[in-house]
């Protein structure tokens, strides 16, 4: 096979990548030791499609535009560990004319070809193709052919002894190597169903007679598999060991953290145990890296997005997001430093715990032990000139006057509470002992939301609602402006009859007349009734527009929004 001999830099050049790019592709190349054509696929502005062409060009090798990982065969994706397709650039694909076709996104790769005729026993047939392309495939791949934690079980046997010395395997990719010991590989494949099927949390629960594992998905937890009670220890002992915790200690709540890639995607998770009758018990968060924060995906009707925009670029006051623990209050506020950042900006953030690093923002870690509170905390951030500073959470008297003096000092300041609604968090504060008037002078609006499960869009189907059910919403059928759906159940959604989360929210804006309010002691339900009569849409009235729009049920807006129902009458 003949290569010619033009650099790399060259042929990017004549395909249009800028200078800039090529220098910083050369300055990472020698910084790390490896090749400029594998550089260039990681520094940003170089078009992975002109990498391609350009690997063509020296190569001789034909591009392959498009990657159709459902047709490569479930045996070519078990026969190589992801991690070796991974770290090589390559992925075998399909079979023809007795040829595998092997795609390759660095030249690099050909080294390995060698390895793999002899592990498919078959001739190779290298095509380039782009490195996104590739790593895409990869990932669906190796997700489709991944056991589940159930079938995983029938490996496990009754015997671990001869295991235990393997339960601190550090593995790169929990997918990598089917060899490991049975309680790994369980661990493993409970990790990565919980991702597939979209969890949010694993729960692992033990009891005298039974060890359940369940999943919350999309804000409900299910059983997912029920694994004999007799592992309960062997496996929190592996998922002790994989979040740095004392394995010893049983009788103390411990946290952590395990960061891991599943199929390519980088995943933190964080770890708590918990003693408790029949054992420890475990919860762990899933939070996946690089996730992208974003204000228009996140459902607000355009009146309320114009203005929460318009009010999160002012240089100083208070904006709250209220809510229940998991109503995605933090998700809103991220999106909200997302939105604004900028390098003219000194963005700060005092967070329990850090959830997602935000690049360009300073963020602080809480703890508690060393006195590092949100109120510390908040005191040592003014004097680090900031512009605008996120408090986690106000959840005490001296946080909430920190957060007034910021913001009548020049900051714009976001923070969470806990209230029902957006009313409440007036009172909230000055319950917390801030004045009346403080209160009025600094907070500039309060959002309020919730989540509700989105309806599965393959299989969701229009019905009639009964009366009832326009009742506890207060409709009348000539209000409704569209079919209302109902959940089904489909292979796509795991016969669910909902896939993903939409947010509800109701603005309340803080006017004149709402201050007056504020200021004169009026409780919530009064302010609320003032917020309605100026134009402000409730939780349960945003919920009825997503409804009339097919997003979600009637049955899901009744859920995540009684408690305002009770608070009405």
């Amino acid at each position: 096979m003949g290569v010619r001999r033009v650099p790399i830099e060259e042929t990017l050049s004549e395909l249009g990548v800028q200078p800039e790019a090529l220098e910083s592709a050369r300055t990472l190349a020698k910084r790390q030791g490896i090749p400029v054509r594998d550089a260039a696929v990681r520094v940003e502005g170089v078009d992975h499609a002109a990498v391609a062409k350009a690997l063509s060009n020296l190569s001789g090798l034909p591009v392959l535009e498009s990657i159709d990982d459902k047709a490569i065969p479930d045996a070519y994706i078990l026969a190589m560990p992801v991690g070796v397709a991974r770290a090589h650039g390559l992925l075998p694909l399909y079979e023809t004319r007795g040829q595998v076709v092997v795609g390759v996104s660095n030249l690099g790769a050909l080294d390995r070809l060698a390895d793999l005729r002899i592990l498919y026993g078959k001739p190779l047939r290298p095509v380039i193709v782009r490195g996104d392309h590739l790593d895409a495939a990869m990932q669906k791949a190796y997700e489709r052919v991944s056991r589940d934690a159930t079938s995983v079980l029938g490996d496990v046997d009754d015997e671990l002894d001869e295991y235990e010395a393997d339960l601190n395997l550090d593995d790169a990719d929990i997918a990598d190597d089917p060899t490991q010991a049975p309680i790994i590989r369980f661990v493993n494949a409970v990790l990565m169903q919980a991702v597939k099927d979209g969890a949010s949390d694993i729960h692992i629960e033990p009891f005298e007679k039974d060890l359940i594992v369940r999943f919350r998905v999309d804000g409900v937890l299910s059983a997912a598999v029920r694994p004999p009670p007799g592992l309960k220890n062997s496996i929190v002992a592996r998922i002790k060991i994989m979040a740095g915790l004392n394995i010893a200690e049983k009788r103390l709540p411990q946290d952590g953290r395990i960061r891991r890639r599943m199929g390519g995607r980088e995943i933190d998770l964080r770890v708590s145990t918990l003693p408790v009758r029949h054992g420890e018990r475990v919860v762990m968060r899933i939070l996946e890296k690089g996730e992208v924060f974003s204000l228009d995906s996140a459902g607000m009707e355009p009146g309320v997005l114009h203005t929460w925009r318009k009010l999160i670029r002012r240089p100083h006051g208070i904006l709250l997001v209220s809510g229940p623990t998991g109503s995605g209050k933090t998700t809103t506020l991220y999106s909200a430093l997302a939105e604004i950042n900028s390098p003219d900006l000194n963005i700060l953030t005092i967070e329990d715990p850090i959830e997602y690093e935000l690049k360009g923002i300073g963020q602080t870690q809480v703890h508690e032990k060393i006195n590092l509170t949100f109120a510390s905390a908040l005191r040592a951030h003014l004097r680090q000139d900031p512009d605008v500073i996120m408090v986690g959470e106000i959840r005490d008297r001296e946080t909430a006057e920190n957060a007034v003096r910021a913001s009548l000092t020049g900051h714009l300041v976001f923070s969470t509470i806990h209230t029902n609604d957006a009313a409440g968090a007036f009172g909230r504060l000055i319950d917390m002992g801030v004045e009346p008037y403080l209160v009025a002078g600094s907070l500039l609006g309060v959002l309020a939301q919730r989540l509700v499960r989105r309806l599965c869009s393959e299989c969701k189907e229009p019905y009639v609602p009964t009366d009832v059910e326009l009742e506890d919403l207060g409709l009348t059928r000539r209000e409704l402006t569209g079919p209302v759906h109902r959940a089904v159940g489909c292979e796509v959604c795991n016969q669910v009859g909902y896939k993903g989360r939409a947010g509800i929210y109701e603005f309340l804006r803080a006017s004149e007349d709402i201050k007056t309010l504020v200021q004169g002691h009026a409780d919530a339900g009064k302010i609320k009734r003032a917020a309605v009569a100026e134009g402000m849409a409730t939780l349960r009235d945003d919920g009825v527009r997503k409804v009339l729009e097919g997003i979600t049920t009637f049955e899901e807006v009744l859920r995540v929004t009684s408690i305002e129902q009770v608070d009405d009458e």
